[in-house]
């Protein structure tokens, strides 16, 4: 039998709490953007060709997406705020060897473990600073969590091309090893030993199984399908079985009778709603901010680069605040809904301007992140809060597993169909602008649609009864619910009319 450790000295305390979640999440979710510009240099510096490092990226940001399932997984069995310790250590580690990284191999394993343990992190320490916290500090969370998200993506360009202009990458990853140890450090002033949630539950084999084996061949075979710039079974064939996987993997904890991911309980509209949304929003901005920075490449220097990106950033902070003053009221749909029309003007915007970076550039950048910040989040929390606060940590794993693949596997392919699509360059990159102009419409108008045909309007949710007698926040109706009426009502015999009667 273990014996519980003493609890920390900051385990009582919401700032604590914040620290801990904000020093988790920014420091790899900012590099998740802040690397692209840097591949020549790192490249250089480790004997890495550039190809071998978009494979890395891929392969990094899937074991970010694996790292969700296996959280849930441990939670169940283990100590979830021991498992947090160990997983902040191996996360300096694994930033410490980044930063030094003396040859390549040291590298692609350092960056591989950075996006695996800051998933693990992030459902060891969100769903804490969501649920044990009193609802008045809700609207606090809910804009710190999007400025730790987005904010930190949004930044991440302009770290990069900042870091290229001073023609070296390290300092930046120093910088991430620096806040990695303040993180494992709060982690320590914020412990709670807390039990593990079910010991006699089964391990969910199939489910891990699925997760690993499918998010490892799908994004090794997009990382190469943008590596090679060529279409080939090395790189379609581990695509799309990964996928396959996936797929499975959803359908299987759908039919399970007690599932890891709540995958059954979320098929009613707002879930489905918010979800759609948020993978949409996400598959398109993190599109269109590849392939801005892929164009800018030879169009600007790395301190225009660094300076287009800066209001991309301010305006994620922006509508953080916003996010924060609305969230308590009936508007979170229509902000996130704005989110994706706005995602969608940027990439016209881009449309209209590139090749040439002009002024047009940071308007677009600034649009992106207003877009970005408004959609995702709040269509987070509206999953979340039409669920019980019980499943909250298996809903976020279930949701950045889907969000993880959207948003890190589809900036691939488009990149790799920007290298194919028309006659130049500068063809192929608005043909997949086009195509995330097209996801982000499809994203409004089906996000809309989902929302309208579940005939329930705008309404406030009960973050009070969401936490305290464990219902939702939200009351949601099942999926078309409408349209569901309305066959209902037909399929129902109504009185015979008058003109009828006196006919018979």
């Amino acid at each position: 039998m273990l014996v519980n450790l003493p609890s920390g000295p900051l385990s009582k305390s919401y700032p604590g709490a914040v620290a801990l979640v904000v020093f988790s999440l920014i420091p790899y979710l900012a590099l998740t953007a802040a690397v692209f510009p840097l591949l020549d240099l790192i490249s250089k510096s480790t004997g890495l060709t550039t190809q071998t490092l978009d494979i890395t990226i891929a392969l990094s940001t899937g074991a970010y997406a694996v790292g969700t399932v296996l959280a849930v997984q441990f939670a169940v069995h283990l100590r979830a705020r021991r498992m947090l310790v160990l997983c902040e250590a191996l996360f300096v580690v694994a930033s410490v060897l980044a930063a030094w990284a003396p040859d390549g191999a040291v590298f692609v394993g350092a960056f591989i473990m950075q996006g695996f343990c800051t998933s693990l992190m992030l459902i060891a320490a969100v769903p804490p600073l969501i649920t044990r916290w009193p609802a008045r500090k809700m609207p606090l969370t809910g804009l710190i969590m999007n400025l730790c998200i987005f904010g930190a993506v949004a930044v991440g360009p302009t770290l990069g091309a900042a870091q290229l202009a001073g023609t070296s990458w390290r300092p930046l990853f120093w910088g991430v090893a620096g806040l990695s140890v303040l993180a494992l450090l709060f982690s320590l002033l914020t412990f709670e030993d807390d039990s593990a949630q079910d010991l006699e539950a089964p391990w969910d084999l199939a489910a891990l199984a699925l997760a690993v084996l499918g998010c490892g061949a799908a994004f090794f075979g997009a990382g190469r399908l943008q590596a090679t710039s060529s279409v080939g079974p090395g790189s379609l064939v581990p695509l799309i079985a990964g996928l396959a996987m996936i797929v499975i993997l959803v359908v299987v904890e759908y039919r399970m009778r007690n599932p890891l991911m709540p995958v059954q309980a979320a098929a009613t509209t707002l879930p489905v709603t918010g979800i759609f949304i948020a993978l949409t929003a996400s598959a398109s901005a993190f599109g269109i901010m590849e392939l801005l920075l892929e164009s800018l490449k030879t169009s600007s220097t790395p301190t225009q680069t660094a300076l287009y990106f800066l209001p991309e950033f301010f305006a994620a902070v922006l509508v953080a605040g916003v996010f924060g003053a609305l969230f308590r009221t009936r508007y979170t749909p229509v902000l996130a809904l704005a989110g994706l029309a706005t995602i969608a003007v940027s990439a016209a915007l881009l449309l209209a301007t590139l090749p040439h970076a002009g002024p047009m550039v940071p308007a677009a950048a600034g649009l992106l992140g207003l877009g970005v910040a408004a959609s995702v989040s709040p269509a987070l929390f509206m999953a979340g809060f039409s669920m019980r606060s019980p499943q909250l940590q298996r809903v976020f794993a279930m949701i950045e597993l889907m969000r993880g693949v959207t948003a890190f596997l589809v900036a691939p392919v488009l990149i790799f169909l920007a290298s194919v699509l028309g006659a130049s360059a500068a063809a192929g990159i608005d043909g997949s602008l086009w195509i995330c102009l097209g996801i982000a419409a499809v994203g409004f108008l089906g996000g809309l649609a989902l929302y309208l045909t579940g005939r329930r309007g705008l309404h406030v949710p009960d973050i009070d009864r969401w936490q305290e007698s464990d219902e939702p926040a939200w009351d949601s109706p099942p999926l078309f619910d409408r349209w569901r009426g309305s066959r209902r009502r037909r399929s129902v015999p109504g009185p015979v009319p008058e003109r009828e009667k006196e006919v018979a």
